[in-house]
Order: C-alpha cells, then structure tokens, then sequence
C-alpha cells in the first residue's frame, strides 16, 4: 500500500470500522462466545461464565447488542421473571470470525 492511498483513505468508511463499531468494547466480543458456545443463556450465567463483569456492564452491554441486532431478549411472562439471551441470525454469522479468533488464539499462545 502506498503512502498516496493512504493519506486519502477513510478508515471510518470501511467495513472493518463499522464491524469493529460492533463489537468493540471489553466484554461485547465474551458475550458474544459465551452464546455461540452455549446459545441460549440466561443473565445470571452469563454473570458467572464471565467472572469480573459487573451487573450493570452486563445489562448495558446487552442491551447494545440487542440493540444492533446480534442478540435476542426473550422474556418469559412468570415470577420470578425468566430472560435468556441468544445470538440472531446477524449475531450468528459472527461464528466463522469467532471460531478463527479462537483457533488463532489456541496457535499461539505460550
């Protein structure tokens, strides 16, 4: 890559920003695993399998999520109130990135 395609480049205009726009941010890319690995999941395991999480970065982070359409809320109408959390068909096609994440993950790490 040259230096001219660079200085006139938008780094803000590719897909790559607008993915990484998505899941950025400490946990989005935990959650994300957590419901590939598990696909349905309810708050409070979510809560353990991602031990240093706190409840209002949980909340709020799936709320993003849900909000840009990778993850579905299903709440149950019972007492006490049941929601579980799975990946939507966008969430889903998130997998193949995940699974290399993970597979590069396991080559080289010490």
């Amino acid at each position: 890559m040259s230096i001219e395609c660079i200085r006139d480049a938008n780094l803000e205009e590719t897909g790559f920003s607008y993915t990484m726009s998505l899941i950025q941010g400490k946990y989005k890319m935990f959650i994300l695993y957590a419901l590939m690995g598990f696909k349905v999941v309810r708050f409070n395991e979510l809560k353990k399998y991602i031990k240093t999480i706190s409840y209002k970065t949980l909340s709020t982070t799936l709320k993003e999520l849900e909000a840009d359409g990778l993850v579905h809320r299903e709440e149950y109408p019972q007492i006490p109130p049941k929601v579980e959390y799975s990946l939507t068909e966008r969430g889903k096609s998130l997998i193949p990135i995940l699974d290399s994440m993970c597979d590069w993950g396991e080559k080289n790490r010490r």
